[in-house]
C-alpha cells in the first residue's frame, strides 16, 4: 500500500513536470536588428521638435474578423493590402489566441534591445490591441490575458487565433506618419 501511494506520487509529479515542460514560455534577448551604430550614437538635433502633433481624419474604419487557427499578423496584413491601407490607426482588438509571440524593449540605452517571449501552447484571451499602419507596414501592441497574468508587448509572427479575433482600423488617407516611429528621428 505504501509503495502504491509512493509511486502515485512519484507519477503525479512527473507528469506535472512533464506539462509544465510542454507549455514552457521562452525568451531570448537580442539586440534591436534594424540598430545601426551610426544612428544610435547620434545626439538629439534642435531641428526635430521634442513633440509635434499631426492632424486628419478617418475616412473610413476597417473592421478585420480572423478566424480559428488563422496567424493574426498575416490576416492583418492580407486585409491592409487588399484594402489598400497606407496609413491607419489600429484602435482596437478582442479575441482569443492559441499561443502567443511579443517582444518589448529590454534596455534603457542606445543601442536598443528586444526581449521575445514566446509561449506556442498557452491559451490567452486578446485584451486589446493599438498601433499604427504607416506606409502599408503594421506596428501594432497588444496586450493578452492568461487566468494568471496579463503580457503586453509588440506583436510578432506566432500568435494563431483561437475562438475569433477581431481588430479594428481607422484609416487615414493624407496624413504623413513616415516619421512616427522612427527612432533615429531625434
Amino acid at each position: 500500500m505504501m509503495t502504491s501511494k509512493r509511486n502515485l506520487k512519484l507519477l503525479a509529479a512527473v507528469l506535472a513536470t512533464a506539462s509544465m515542460l510542454c507549455a514552457q514560455e521562452t525568451r531570448t534577448t537580442v539586440p534591436n536588428p534594424s540598430s545601426n551604430p551610426q544612428d544610435d550614437s547620434k545626439l538629439n538635433s534642435s531641428v526635430v521638435p521634442d513633440a509635434y502633433a499631426l492632424t486628419g481624419h478617418f475616412d473610413r474604419i476597417v473592421v478585420i474578423r480572423l478566424k480559428y487557427k488563422a496567424n493574426l499578423l498575416d490576416g492583418m496584413n492580407k486585409i491592409i493590402k487588399e484594402q489598400h491601407i497606407q496609413n491607419g490607426v489600429i484602435l482596437s482588438a478582442v479575441g482569443s489566441l492559441r499561443g502567443y509571440e511579443i517582444h518589448t524593449v529590454s534596455n534603457r540605452e542606445m543601442p536598443s534591445q528586444n526581449t521575445y517571449v514566446k509561449n506556442p501552447t498557452q491559451p490567452v484571451d486578446l485584451v486589446s490591441m493599438n498601433g499604427y499602419v504607416i506606409n502599408g507596414r503594421i506596428h501594432a501592441h497588444m496586450t493578452i490575458a492568461t487566468p494568471d497574468r496579463v503580457i503586453a508587448g509588440h506583436v510578432e509572427q506566432g500568435n494563431e487565433v483561437f475562438t475569433f479575433a477581431v481588430v479594428t482600423i481607422g484609416v487615414m488617407n493624407g496624413t504623413n506618419l513616415d516619421k512616427i516611429d522612427d527612432k533615429t528621428y531625434r
